[in-house]
């Protein structure tokens, strides 16, 4: 008999709440690229907008933090619980093509992200920001956001701003490139049905 069930979902919802931030984040791996966001950071909510719509993710985060005294506990965090959320809608992995590149350009400006879902937190980030400040947003904490995702979603992540003049061109050429490789890295793979995509087996 064939077996017509449908794969899993790959979603998951998660809650974080500390003395400094209130975070719930829900996210669809397999989604059209919806999103809903509120964090309080203007410039923010349009980077993770890249993340949903280049990475067909739909994510719904929302977010208060203590931002009377500056964005970084919010930024952080929400790296953090995105990061929670991405390792537990993706379980055993079994099945997905696990690596990922991408570049995007944006005027002069021209990035690359190579991702790994190799059960190995890992960042080597490279991004001669322009400008300090985007708006309300903090350029420095770009790598405090993805620092943050990748030490809870237990993946390997380089990221290169390979040339750029304007901070927000910058910014917004990592996080698209981000998402399309992130896109490619969490594709089910026809030929690898079932497997995990390593030889020790496990990821």
């Amino acid at each position: 008999m064939t077996n017509t069930s449908s794969p899993p979902a790959r979603t998951a919802e998660v809650t974080r709440n500390t003395a400094e931030t209130q975070i719930s984040v829900r996210v669809n791996l397999d989604g059209t690229g919806e999103s809903r966001l509120a964090t309080g950071i203007g410039f923010f909510d349009h980077m993770l907008d890249q993340i949903a719509r280049h990475g067909l993710i739909d994510l719904d985060i929302q977010a208060q933090g203590d931002l009377h005294i500056d964005g970084h506990h919010t930024v952080e965090d929400v790296g953090i619980t995105l990061g929670q959320a991405f390792a537990k809608a993706l379980g055993d992995k079994k099945g997905i093509r696990r690596y990922g590149h991408d570049y995007v350009p944006l005027d002069e400006a021209l990035s690359r992200v190579v991702i790994d879902l190799s059960g190995r937190p890992g960042l080597e980030m490279d991004v001669p920001f322009k400008s300090g400040m985007v708006g309300a947003f903090d350029t420095q904490l770009t790598f405090e956001f993805f620092q943050g995702f990748v030490n809870h979603a237990f993946v390997t992540l380089h990221i290169d701003n390979l040339r750029g003049e304007n901070a927000h061109h910058q910014a917004e050429t990592v996080f698209k490139a981000f998402a399309r490789a992130l896109r490619a890295a969490l594709e089910i793979d026809p030929r690898a049905a079932g497997t995990i995509p390593s030889t020790k087996g496990s990821l």
